[in-house]
């Protein structure tokens, strides 16, 4: 089976520049209320993933809890504790449920390393559940 059915195309996925500063950064994460979202460069290069922890830490360190410096601080400044791991579009359903046991999305790219989509655990599960392998 294509993981391309499962993909959530890039024009669809809420993902910040690695140039934003972090005060943009979790404007985003309220308007949308994620918990964390994949950065990417503004070549379309997938870079890591943001987490609220991350900023959170990083403020502290960083800013000493002040937002007035957050809206200033970039976020390539910010220490990221661990990045999702990324899967080519090319890789297998085997591959994609072994990265979805421990992340809630999976970033997705192409040969060339560009960011095309995610892979969320929810549309794994309701695949599934949708074709009677799992019974609840």
């Amino acid at each position: 089976m294509n993981i391309l059915a499962f993909t959530k195309p890039k024009n669809e996925v809420v993902f910040v520049y690695n140039d934003e500063t972090v005060k943009e950064v979790l404007d985003k994460l309220e308007n949308h209320r994620f918990t964390s979202v994949p950065i990417l460069d503004r070549e379309g290069n997938y870079v890591g993933t943001i987490t609220e922890g991350d900023l959170l830490w990083g403020i502290k360190r960083i800013a000493n809890f002040n937002i007035t410096l957050a809206e200033e601080l970039p976020l390539s400044k910010i220490p990221r504790f661990r990045d999702y791991v990324t899967i080519n579009i090319d890789a297998n359903m085997d591959e994609l449920i072994s990265k979805a046991t421990t992340e809630n999305f999976i970033p997705v790219v192409d040969s060339h390393n560009l960011f095309i989509g995610i892979v969320t655990r929810k549309s794994i599960i309701n695949y599934f559940l949708e074709h009677n392998f799992i019974v609840l």
